[in-house]
């Protein structure tokens, strides 16, 4: 029975050099199966399934090796190695810390036990800097950790947790699904397939993963709150939506509010969260609230097109024209629309206007102004600023106000003509239309508006007082 068992090592041996593992599996199993106690059947199967990556049986069979035979070094080397493999490094270490018993030169041991304590101290490191939510930090202690213990689903988990908490969702979506394709009930992996969902506001999914989470893992404490979180984070978002359709802005912006208090991780939901209080605070004309909050809504998804258009409404609303420009031209560069192309070159007209003399405001007068508003306006204006009236003024006094004065005149003369006043409305060059400011004469439209030479006079009844005079 010896010989046989030995023969089938033997053969197991032959396959293991040529690298058919499977082959070197079954031959080293036959070779158990005839002879139980020998340690190093034990430890050949071992090397075997380490090779095939399957380190949790490995595990077992150079624990058995090394029950049968305590000083068979290439076993415990073998159990130190799945140890490390599989994410234990102290239990790793004792392996490796025995074998420099039986033999304190084995270079390999000495190496190994080295790689244990990288590994432990990348999970300190880690632990530390998950507390301080330095993510990236993470990721890279575990990617480092990952070199020694590659089959460790605990750093592939907390790797995949982080990289959600990032926002890289397709790295975390891929590492928790390799690891669910292994072990379909694995608790863990579910609860960051969730977590993806629920960052990438697909709450009633991510709900989903994190019951089916629990299901497996009851006092999973993680997916306890994350599946809290995102019910409450539903609800408020919802009754939120509701209170703005019903015309409720004041129950709405508390509703948003205390959604966006929830959970301050789910960067996509609060994006929407902070531009539906923007829409919110626009509707009770709080304009610079809702500028705030379209900022704060960019800040946390920079491709969220809803918020740029919000918060250009408001630069528009509030004359900060510039500001306009430069969010439709973002939005316009993303998605290059009729509408978007349109709202683009409104606002850079609305620019241009603005960066020309306003005649509305020179005159006092709102920009929907009648005819006679406009006149009443002018009469106001230019009797207040005519030179004769400031002519015992400074000759500072006198220089402003004779500007004032030819500025109210330019002013009547664009809006008291309907085809000027439209041209300046629509914000038109009217040099470029042939009519140059500089060549009029203030006090000829004064004369003509008053009705001529001898129409008036200026008279003083005392000091700095003046009283106007009509023939």
């Amino acid at each position: 029975t010896g010989a046989e068992a030995e023969s089938f090592k033997e053969q197991g041996n032959a396959y293991y050099a040529k690298k058919d593992y499977n082959e070197a599996y079954n031959y080293y199993t036959k070779a158990i199966d005839t002879c139980p106690n020998n340690a190093s059947y034990y430890g050949n199967r071992a090397a075997t399934l380490m090779m095939l990556g399957r380190f949790r049986e490995a595990l077992g069979d150079a624990q058995q090796s090394v029950r049968l035979d305590d000083s068979f070094v290439r076993g415990h080397l073998r159990e130190g190695k799945c140890h490390l493999s599989l994410g234990n490094a102290m239990a790793a270490s004792r392996c490796f810390q025995r074998v420099l018993e039986l033999d304190h030169k084995n270079s390999q041991a000495q190496q190994e036990l080295k790689n244990a304590t990288t590994v432990l101290e990348y999970e300190k490191i880690a632990e530390v800097d998950f507390e301080k939510r330095d993510f990236r930090k993470v990721v890279f202690c575990m990617d480092r950790a990952l070199e020694f213990a590659p089959a460790c689903h605990r750093f592939k988990i907390l790797k995949a947790e982080c990289l959600a908490l990032l926002g890289r969702y397709p790295e975390a979506q891929s590492v928790a699904s390799d690891i669910l394709r292994m072990d379909s009930t694995n608790a863990d992996a579910l609860y960051v397939r969730g977590l993806c969902l629920y960052y990438e506001d697909c709450i009633e999914k991510a709900v989903q993963f994190f019951v089916q989470a629990l299901r497996m893992a009851p006092d999973h404490e993680k997916a306890c709150i994350a599946c809290r979180n995102a019910k409450a984070l539903k609800a408020k978002k919802e009754d939120g939506n509701k209170a703005f359709k019903d015309g409720n802005y004041k129950l709405a912006y508390e509703l948003y509010t205390e959604a966006l208090g929830i959970d301050p991780n789910n960067i996509k939901t609060n994006a929407k969260l902070y531009c539906n209080r923007g829409t919110v605070n626009s509707k009770l004309r709080k304009l610079e609230e809702a500028i705030d909050d379209c900022t704060n809504a960019v800040k946390l998804d920079d491709t969220y097109i809803k918020a740029y258009l919000r918060r250009a409404q408001c630069y528009m609303d509030t004359e900060q024209y510039e500001d306009a420009v430069r969010d439709y031209e973002k939005v316009y560069q993303t998605e290059k629309t009729k509408e978007h192309k349109q709202l683009l070159k409104n606002a850079q007209v609305e620019l241009k206007k603005s960066k020309r003399k306003d005649y509305y405001k020179i005159l006092g007068v709102d920009k929907n102004a009648s005819e006679d508003e406009i006149k009443k306006a002018y009469r106001k204006r230019a009797l207040m600023h005519h030179p004769d009236r400031h002519s015992g003024a400074s000759a500072e006094v006198q220089k402003e106000e004779e500007k004032k004065f030819k500025e109210v005149g330019e002013a009547f003369t664009i809006l008291s003509d309907p085809k000027k006043k439209a041209r300046y409305d629509s914000g038109q060059d009217l040099e470029e239309d042939g009519l140059n400011m500089g060549d009029f004469d203030a006090n000829n439209i004064f004369k003509a508006f008053f009705g001529g030479p001898g129409g008036f006079s200026f008279e003083a009844s005392g000091p700095g007082n003046f009283f106007f005079q009509f023939g």
